[in-house]
């Protein structure tokens, strides 16, 4: 049975398509290689090397945005290909600077989950920030949604029903998913509807925070200062997720538009 993907997500599904087919390819091989921002520009798949299995994979995930493939029809219909190109199961890989060998994951019935569901709430998520941007004279407050169920992070529960305003920095860096498998959405509301509840800011609140990886390094995202039963306590995305993907493209959209306006003036 197919899903209504814009009933999860709560927007018209052209608005996620539109996002994720602006996006290029770029091939990385780890998935830092691809640093936030940039991710919002460009569509990877980390150790995948091969343009034609990417476009193998982003055809996919265009599809599953485009007609509501469940997760089991993109599996079904992507692991033959992806294992018929080699691009499946555990393989040796060398490090050409160190020469270290190492074993490493390429297509499994687990990653190929993670791609689904990273690109699809990625790209709805993204066309609800600009469904919501284009509100923001009329809904100029936001408030965090997190699902209040067992699977439930501490941190993502604790920002549920916080509310600061659209502009808020905090937006940047923390519009969600703020990590693999995040549930949370941004709910929009007019100045009457947060009209006795306290409107909260991000300004002096928001830090640098460094995230240990398995590698032994570390990663910089942003952290909030949140007050949790009287106790300081952080809210800080996954590392890879301290930003904003439509923000983002936006911003790039914009350059490009005054980049092309002083060609223009300029002949």
């Amino acid at each position: 049975m197919k899903i209504d993907l814009s009933a999860v997500f709560g927007l018209p599904p052209e608005k996620a398509i539109e996002y994720f087919q602006s996006k290029g390819y770029v091939l990385t091989w780890d998935w830092r290689d691809l640093w936030q921002e940039a991710q919002a520009k460009a569509f990877t798949v980390a150790k995948v090397m091969n343009t034609d299995i990417l476009n193998d994979i982003r055809g996919a995930v265009d599809d599953a945005l485009n007609n509501g493939t469940t997760f089991h029809e993109f599996q079904k219909n992507l692991t033959p290909i992806l294992q018929a190109k080699g691009w499946w199961g555990k393989t040796e890989h060398i490090d050409t600077v160190s020469g270290e060998v190492s074993q490493v994951q390429l297509g499994s019935p687990r990653r190929l989950k993670t791609i689904y569901q990273t690109n699809l709430q990625t790209a709805y998520m993204a066309g609800r920030y600009r469904s919501m941007m284009e509100s923001a004279d009329s809904h100029p407050y936001w408030m965090y949604v997190s699902v209040l169920d067992g699977r439930t992070r501490p941190a993502h529960r604790a920002m549920n029903g916080r509310v600061f305003r659209y502009d808020d920095a905090l937006w940047a860096t923390h519009y969600p998913p703020n990590g693999f498998n995040c549930r949370c959405r941004v709910r929009p509301m007019t100045a009457d509807a947060v009209a006795g509840s306290t409107v909260q800011s991000s300004e002096g609140n928001l830090i640098d925070h460094e995230i240990p990886m398995r590698d032994g390094s570390t990663v910089q995202v942003k952290a909030l200062r949140i007050k949790v039963d009287g106790q300081d306590k952080l809210f800080a995305p996954d590392a890879g997720w301290s930003y904003n993907p439509s923000q983002h493209a936006q911003q790039l959209e914009k350059l490009l538009d005054a980049a092309q306006k002083k060609l223009d003036s300029d002949v």
